[in-house]
């Protein structure tokens, strides 16, 4: 009896070592196969890129015969399209053809029409692709008497003009992902960008006005640099003019707090239901979906046009920061209503186009500098810097993998680590059950020879 139950331990740790086997296999198997986590570049986005498929669409079959592109919950594009045989030539592409009542060409009409009304502060207003209509929002300080007069040119256009009345204060938030300060306030840097020859933070142009200098939030920090360039209102974008003329080494790495950044790689435009990132010296990192474009806002100190419109909540202190969406540069905070407890609609100033009119490129890896267009998203790019050397728009110091972190990586699930250690572990006890075995065994025989040949 008791030998019998011997076989059966033996029988149950073999199994239970060999399914271990197996099953750190399939784990290695996982993480190599997908991509590994860098130390260095913490974290991914994994954001939807934007329908590359459904922009060629649109300007293919033109503004009315379309009513915008957008990506749904799966990544897919969808094309909203007018009339039949737009539908089909969206289907033959391969995306999702939506009918829709209204042309892009209407939607901008009444855009249009909405911005020639009498200005009304604490408004806003943007193109929704995805229920064919302009949103109208005002914000809490709008008076009745002005939210009719706005109302009555809405129905004037049409019924797809939508009011909506929100929470919250649609204010310009000055102070983001590494802070700078002038007598204007405090505001955030956004990327770090170059003319071929000095270099420059690419921020939020309500920060300050042109001669405005700014200096490091830290202890003993000096001037960082001067606003040379802007535009604001009309649009809402900076240029600051690294006093030394260099933003230093990780000028291409954007920080998302306690000391990791994100490596950018280029720019690009963002695609409605995308999903974003973005960074701020008061609320940290935060994410969400890019809900409308060309997103207009009138703001206390004046009128904003061409925004991108998000969900992603911000709070005062995290305006000029950084955009972003697998590595790719999309835009700087301009300014929004809510905050990071209720949440709240933010808007963000586009990248590409404050590039351009600045003549101005992202610094990237290799400080090639990326093109002021679109570019293919792409992921992080692994590596580290040196502490102390990066410019404004960079991130804290990033740690490297030394010893006290390697224990951290090689148990963390999305790593080869843990599945090598079940791998390892599996082969200790099948070898430990096949040893006690041919112990066991060679005990026994050895019994059985002696009394045999005595």
């Amino acid at each position: 009896m008791r030998h019998a139950r011997r076989r059966i331990v033996r029988r149950v740790a073999r199994l239970a070592a060999v399914g271990g086997l197996l099953l750190g296999g399939t784990m290695v198997t996982r993480a190599v196969a997908s991509e590994p986590p860098e130390a260095s570049a913490a974290p991914h986005t994994f954001a939807q890129p934007p329908s590359g498929a459904g922009a060629g669409l649109v300007s293919r079959l033109g503004t009315d015969r379309t009513a915008g592109h957008w990506v749904d919950s799966d990544g897919r594009p969808v094309v909203a399209v007018t009339d039949e045989r737009a539908a089909e030539a969206v289907r033959r592409a391969g995306a999702t053809a939506k009918r829709v009542r209204h042309s892009m060409a209407e939607l901008r009409s009444a855009a249009s029409t909405l911005r020639s009304a009498p200005r009304v502060a604490g408004t806003a207003w943007a193109l929704d692709y995805r229920s064919n209509e302009v949103v109208v929002r005002g914000d809490r300080t709008v008076s009745g008497s002005d939210w009719s007069r706005l109302t009555g040119v809405a129905e004037g256009i049409g019924g797809f003009v939508r009011m909506e009345r929100t929470e919250g204060t649609f204010t310009t938030r000055l102070n983001g992902a590494e802070p700078i300060l002038s007598t204007a306030g405090r505001c955030s840097a956004g990327f770090n960008v170059t003319d071929g020859t000095n270099d420059f933070i690419l921020t939020a142009g309500h920060c300050g006005p042109t001669g405005s200098v700014w200096f490091g939030d830290r202890p003993g920090d000096g001037q960082v640099g001067r606003t040379v360039a802007g535009s604001f209102p009309g649009d809402d974008f900076s240029l600051v003019e690294y006093a030394d003329g260099e933003a230093g080494d990780g000028a291409d790495v954007v920080a998302v707090g306690d000391g990791k950044g994100v490596r950018i790689t280029g720019a690009g435009e963002p695609a409605v239901g995308q999903r974003v990132f973005r960074s701020g010296s008061t609320s940290g990192l935060r994410d969400g979906r890019v809900t409308a474009l060309d997103a207009t806002v009138n703001y206390p100190e004046g009128t904003v046009t061409g925004l991108i419109e998000t969900d992603v909540c911000a709070e005062p202190g995290d305006s000029g920061g950084p955009m972003f969406s697998e590595g790719v540069a999309l835009g700087v905070t301009s300014g929004g209503s809510g905050d990071c407890a209720k949440g709240g609609t933010t808007f963000f100033q586009p990248l590409p186009e404050a590039m351009a009119s600045l003549g101005v490129r992202l610094i990237v890896p290799g400080r090639e500098g990326a093109a002021a267009g679109p570019s293919a998203p792409a992921g992080q790019a692994p590596g580290t810097r040196a502490p102390g050397t990066s410019g404004a728009g960079a991130s804290a110091p990033v740690a490297g993998a030394d010893g006290s972190t390697l224990l951290a990586r090689l148990t963390d699930r999305r790593n080869i680590g843990p599945g090598l250690l079940v791998v390892a572990g599996s082969l200790v006890a099948l070898v430990a059950t096949r040893w006690i075995r041919e112990e066991r065994d060679r005990k026994a025989y050895r019994r059985r020879y002696s009394a045999t040949w005595s």
